[in-house]
């Protein structure tokens, strides 16, 4: 397994543009990011995993300073998962000046749900994307479903910008209990993380009374909330929205079809967020 630093050294060792897989990362790395790069690996593509933590979708009261790097601990991980080039580069390869060229996704997807409670996250995600895409020149990317509108955002992104690349979705990996899989786990007390398993049922009943029909979507997403912070939390949102576009239904007659429950919510200092995918 090669690591590289540079863009240019990236390039050298992929000298035919399109012609690898691609997991971009934050590191911390955890089994989703190795189920991602398995999934990546069966493409018969050299496969390429970045690890960069990225300034620009964080808020200045948020994690970054704090973010785990472990870069020796994600390559240990990554050789025997089917890593075959470590993109590792530092804030200064990737931003060598300041960023003032930026993606600003459609405000329609992207200012709505974690859009609306963290302002600027999606510019953030799909500048450093679309920069590590013109990086790697990959032929496929993959990323989790549990960045439900995050995988939406760069979906978007690459179809109206005509890159020839083809988004993969992996589903989301979990632990027995149901947690699903995030760097931001390792963050809870370990009284916290018998209760995170909280934040995926209450999605679960919100997709079950929502499937029901018997009350409007604005009352089930407030019981919902009520019950979750009755039990600890602080939740930021608990709502149902289309697989398709994550509008909201028009109204309470028209719940046919591929929807998703989304949640985030604060335990403790620890901010966790879900989704579930059903059909009505």
């Amino acid at each position: 397994m090669l690591v590289v630093h540079t863009i240019a050294a990236l390039r050298a060792a992929l000298p035919v543009p399109g012609t690898c897989a691609f997991v971009p990362t934050m590191g911390n790395l955890h089994d989703g990011h190795l189920a991602l790069v398995g999934q990546a690996a069966v493409h018969g593509l050299p496969v390429v995993v970045s690890i960069f933590v990225n300034r620009l979708q964080f808020a200045p009261h948020e994690d970054f300073d704090r973010y785990p790097r472990t870069l020796e601990r994600d390559c240990e991980l990554l050789r025997p998962a089917g890593c075959n080039i470590v993109f590792a580069p530092d804030e200064h390869e990737l931003y060598p000046e300041p960023q003032t060229f930026q993606v600003h996704p459609d405000p329609a997807l992207a200012d709505i749900l974690e859009g609306h409670f963290r302002p600027g996250f999606f510019t953030g995600v799909s500048t450093v994307v679309m920069k590590l895409f013109n990086a790697a020149q990959p032929r496929i990317a993959l990323f989790g479903k549990k960045d439900y509108q995050q995988l939406m955002v760069i979906r978007r992104m690459t179809q109206q910008f005509a890159l020839p690349i083809v988004i993969e979705a992996a589903e989301t990996s979990r632990a027995e209990d149901g947690l699903a899989l995030s760097s931001r786990n390792g963050y809870l007390s370990a009284a916290e993380r018998a209760k995170a398993t909280e934040l995926a049922q209450a999605l679960r009943t919100l997709a079950e009374r929502f499937g029901d029909g018997v009350s409007p979507l604005e009352v089930l997403e407030a019981q919902a909330i009520a019950a979750l912070t009755a039990q600890g939390w602080q939740p930021d949102y608990l709502t149902v929205r289309r697989q398709g576009d994550l509008s909201a239904p028009i109204d309470d007659d028209e719940r046919g079809g591929a929807w998703v429950a989304l949640g985030a919510a604060r335990l403790g200092a620890t901010r966790l967020i879900d989704n579930l995918e059903f059909r009505v």
